[in-house]
């Protein structure tokens, strides 16, 4: 290197900062409306966010400030020393798995005959799932529950799991439909060939290439039933209180902040691990595939 060249000054400071603020201008004029979505929808996401983790650790906060005076864990004791909370979430949680356990063996045997079996009204048929999404449910809950009045069922377990099962028809069927109809058939055409009974094959090629598709179609299952309400409200009152229910109060008919707070928190957490492993689960396309069936 020669002395010349070590002898060239660095660029000042100045014209970095100049550069970096052009950058910056060019990047607002071409993206600003996008930036400024972003900005709003991580308020909108995170500000109620914000609130709850806050309260759930906050001993004493009043207006003006923007964050707690004090902070502790007083109140997480005081919330599951509750009577009602401690029975409520672990029943919750069992009613969750029964539901999805029993979805399961209810649609994916049918989620495999529309994917291998053509009749006339499939696509009509596939398409009448969506009925439950397509009205407000609330309303088509009131509908169920004078039916399931006459049936004695207002306030029962059964009932509750009944009225559950209707949210998981979409998920049960649309998704493992998809899975099954993206199998390739060849694979199994050939193991049929080399002597492999149709149990086998099922067992040992079918399966093992939807279980992917399975496993985020049971873990949405078991998040959308865990956190469903209005059903249980509607048919399990006075009963039959699940955890969702239960916020009702905790949030509505409250005066101590922190019990809904904490509580929203604690069953926040599992759902975003739960959410994550579908999401992994469902690199393959199938939720998307799923939904163009």
């Amino acid at each position: 290197m020669s002395a010349q060249q070590l002898a060239v000054p660095p660029p000042p400071i100045d014209g970095f900062w100049s550069g970096t603020r052009r950058s910056f201008q060019t990047m607002i004029r071409r993206n600003g409306f996008g930036l400024i979505a972003l900005v709003l929808l991580a308020l909108v996401i995170l500000g109620p966010l914000y609130s709850v983790v806050l309260w759930a650790f906050a001993e004493r906060w009043q207006y003006p400030s923007l964050i707690p005076q004090v902070f502790g864990l007083s109140f997480w004791e005081r919330t599951f020393a509750r009577a009602d909370i401690a029975e409520a979430l672990p029943f919750s949680i069992v009613l969750a798995a029964t539901v999805t356990l029993i979805s399961a063996v209810i649609c994916l045997p049918a989620s495999y005959a529309f994917a291998r079996m053509k009749f006339r009204g499939r696509q009509l048929l596939l398409l009448s799932f969506l009925a439950t999404n397509a009205f407000p449910r609330f309303g088509l809950y009131i509908s169920i529950a004078v039916i399931f009045f006459r049936l004695n069922l207002i306030g029962t377990l059964p009932g509750v799991i009944l009225i559950q099962l209707v949210n998981t028809l979409l998920l049960m069927i649309w998704i493992p439909t998809a899975a099954f109809q993206g199998v390739d058939r060849s694979l199994e055409e050939a193991a049929l060939d080399v002597g492999a009974s149709p149990l086998r094959v099922f067992v040992q090629i079918t399966l093992p290439m939807v279980m992917p598709a399975l496993s985020a179609a049971l873990l949405l299952t078991f998040v959308n039933t865990f956190y469903e309400a209005q059903g249980a409200l509607v048919v399990g009152l006075p009963r039959i209180v699940t955890m969702p229910v239960l916020m009702y109060s905790l949030i509505n008919s409250q005066l101590i902040v922190q019990y809904g707070a904490i509580v929203s928190l604690v069953l926040w957490a599992p759902s975003l691990i739960l959410l994550i492993l579908a999401q992994r689960l469902l690199r393959g396309g199938y939720l998307t595939a799923g939904f163009g069936v």
